[in-house]
């Protein structure tokens, strides 16, 4: 190994080992990293729906729209497949709002922020202004929790994916932007409306009694609205704001044909792209700063869940404001054999 190559090596090593230094010497942002067994909510998962029948008691009905107990689908090379209609809800994201650029619960830790105070977040109340405001980064990761864990790996229905990090808004223009976010959704001015907002009441009372009302896609029932498609938000409840944001970055990332979703076509096995969020197929699960017992439909208000959830001082391993998701999305899938 000649004498640049042992530089390099030296110098990522270095890199390494000072970044979590950098918050953990003083710095705001504190976590614990994600124990997949623990502080995941496995009671979401449920009730499984196989064919016409439901196992488990969950605290939703069974996911999917399957509409018969039997399936038939092609695969990759055209065969037919004929099985058994699968719904479930799946274990799959990860995502973080954070008030500390760079701050990255899941791992317990974060990045040196290049120029300390750069789009950090902001919560303000009217006292100090106009209206209520609020801003936060995000951070989108795969999480697999089944593949992760070597759970029914020979499960068809079953994401075969690693951990990573798909998505971090301190890099985007348009998250840190709200002019510039109006380039992904041109379609913010046709509800930017008090009559369009006053639909949003609906919707929030659909959310807080079982599933948001999907044709309302403009709305986050409690929460707000879905747009700009950026990180603020005219709110200055924390948690609100916080499960608000993370349900934007999934509309962001759909418009961003970045996001698929699973509980569309269960012959579309990587799921379905989806410019238009259909909201009843995702849950949050609120795993920092306090882990939460429930997964929550989108707008859903926080006054039912978020209890004690947002510490002011934060706990002995978490940061305030600093908030992870856990995201369970609907899956539904055929599983059968082929017919050669």
């Amino acid at each position: 190994m000649n004498l640049s190559n042992n530089i390099t090596i030296i110098a990522l090593v270095t890199l390494f080992l000072t970044v979590p230094v950098a918050y953990g010497a003083g710095g705001a942002c504190k976590g614990k990293v994600l124990n997949p067994v623990t502080d995941i909510c496995w009671q979401c998962m449920f009730p499984v729906k196989m064919g016409s029948v439901s196992y488990g008691n969950g605290a939703e009905p069974a996911p999917g729209n399957v509409t018969s107990p039997v399936c038939a689908c092609p695969d990759s090379k055209g065969i037919l497949i004929l099985g058994v209609s699968t719904a479930f809800w799946e274990h799959a994201r990860l995502i973080e709002t954070v008030k500390d650029p760079f701050c990255f619960p899941v791992m317990g830790t974060g990045m040196t922020n290049p120029k300390p105070g750069f789009s950090s977040g902001e919560n303000r109340s009217k006292e100090y202004g106009d209206s209520d405001f609020a801003f936060q980064q995000a951070h989108y990761f795969y999480f697999p929790a089944w593949s992760i864990l070597k759970l029914f790996m020979d499960f068809p229905c079953a994401e075969n994916r690693a951990f990573d990090l798909a998505y971090m808004t301190e890099v985007d223009p348009m998250w840190n932007d709200d002019s510039l976010s109006f380039i992904i959704n041109p379609e913010a001015l046709l509800f930017g409306n008090p009559v369009s907002q006053l639909a949003c009441v609906a919707d929030s009372v659909a959310a807080t009694v079982t599933y948001p009302i999907d044709p309302l896609f403009w709305c986050m029932g409690s929460w707000g609205s879905f747009y700009p498609l950026s990180g603020s938000m005219i709110e200055n409840n924390p948690l609100n704001v916080n499960a608000g944001l993370a349900a934007r970055m999934l509309f962001k990332l759909g418009r961003e044909t970045l996001l698929y979703d699973t509980g569309i076509n269960q012959c579309a096995s990587a799921g379905v792209v989806t410019p238009i969020l259909v909201k009843s197929n995702y849950r949050l699960q609120i795993a920092r700063p306090v882990r939460g017992n429930d997964c929550i439909p989108i707008g859903r208000p926080s006054l039912i869940w978020g209890a004690a959830k947002n510490p002011p001082f934060g706990t002995t391993n978490t940061s305030p404001d600093n908030f992870l998701w856990s995201l369970t999305r609907r899956r539904v899938c055929c599983v059968g054999y082929a017919l050669n």
